[in-house]
């Protein structure tokens, strides 16, 4: 079992989890109940994703055959950016329960900070990139003038009603967060951000920890999580894999493996990670990596040096829509 980590709420977070990006529905409820019987207990989801009725069959069976019980399960969603307004925040949330199937989510997050028009759900759902026909046409995404303290707030109503435990950002700059700690009642308890070695992130990494908020990271392996979406620049960055100095420091730990470095130079930084496998044996060795590695502090920072703020993950490139949310 991985390391728990104590968020400012006093609630309890594993430091490892599985990823639900990508996993795709024919096997997700499958693969979330068999990571249950390997041992994960978080699992990080969000509507956008669009298996979440799949996890929820995955978690149910676990929970129906007594391996677990809902309290030890840390489940995780995500408001998608056409619920940002107040009217459509609880509405959001109450879609993910339904599809889940659970009376409560553990850690909902604002999933960008960035308001798309309202789509119904009948018309699409999960909307994704849509934000109706005739923007479709002309391939642009229509905003909503909601300023994030408006959705925050909703969210605070949401876990105030008891249908989430604890608020999270995601995608968020820094002076974002500033800006949303200067008005909040209910504290975010993490910030979700692309983080590994080509984008480090460290001044964001530690305001956060100054100001007691989790950091998760999500695509710690750089460039892999987005060549399967076609990016052009994931396609042009060597791969962090194949990288020299992290298969020298694989070398230098007996069978580590590349990608077990990678995920043990964040979480030995504190920093919570969520990686996605569909194998058993990958799937163990993520969930183990804190046992299975330590990295000296040259190790650490060495990895640290690789930085070129390389973001793949970046709104700016979204259709024809230009949204300067790390500019």
């Amino acid at each position: 079992m991985p390391s728990l980590v104590t968020l400012n709420n006093g609630q309890k977070m594993p430091l490892v989890g599985l990823g639900c990006w990508k996993i795709s529905n024919d096997i997700c409820a499958e693969q979330v109940y068999q990571a249950i019987k390997l041992g994960y207990r978080l699992f990080d989801g969000a509507t956008d994703y669009g298996n979440e009725v799949e996890v929820g069959q995955g978690i149910k069976k676990a929970i129906d055959e007594g391996l677990v019980k809902r309290s030890d399960l840390f489940v995780v969603s995500k408001l998608w950016n056409s619920y940002h307004h107040p009217d459509h925040v609880k509405l959001a949330l109450k879609r993910n329960l339904q599809d889940l199937g659970l009376d409560y989510i553990d850690l909902y997050y604002i999933h960008f900070p960035i308001a798309f028009k309202f789509v119904p759900f009948e018309e699409k759902y999960p909307p994704g990139f849509y934000t109706g026909v005739d923007d479709a046409r002309e391939g642009i995404l229509s905003e909503a003038k909601v300023p994030i303290l408006d959705t925050y707030r909703a969210l605070e109503e949401c876990v105030d009603n008891g249908l989430i435990k604890s608020i999270g950002i995601s995608n968020f700059n820094g002076v974002l967060v500033q800006d949303l700690l200067n008005g909040c009642r209910i504290k975010p308890v993490a910030l979700q951000i692309e983080h590994h070695p080509y984008l480090t992130q460290e001044k964001l990494v530690e305001y956060c920890k100054l100001k007691g908020i989790q950091v998760v990271a999500y695509s710690s392996f750089g460039p892999q999580s987005f060549i399967e979406l076609d990016s052009q620049l994931a396609k042009s960055t060597p791969s962090l894999l194949e990288h020299p100095i992290i298969k020298k420091i694989a070398a230098a730990h007996r069978s580590s493996t590349p990608s077990e470095v990678l995920l043990r130079w964040a979480t030995q930084r504190g920093i919570a990670v969520i990686p996605k496998s569909t194998k058993k044996e990958r799937l163990l060795q993520n969930l183990n990596v804190e046992d299975s590695i330590t990295l000296t502090e040259e190790e650490l920072n060495e990895i640290s040096s690789l930085n070129k703020n390389i973001r793949f993950n970046d709104p700016w490139e979204w259709l024809n829509s230009k949204f300067p949310t790390f500019h």
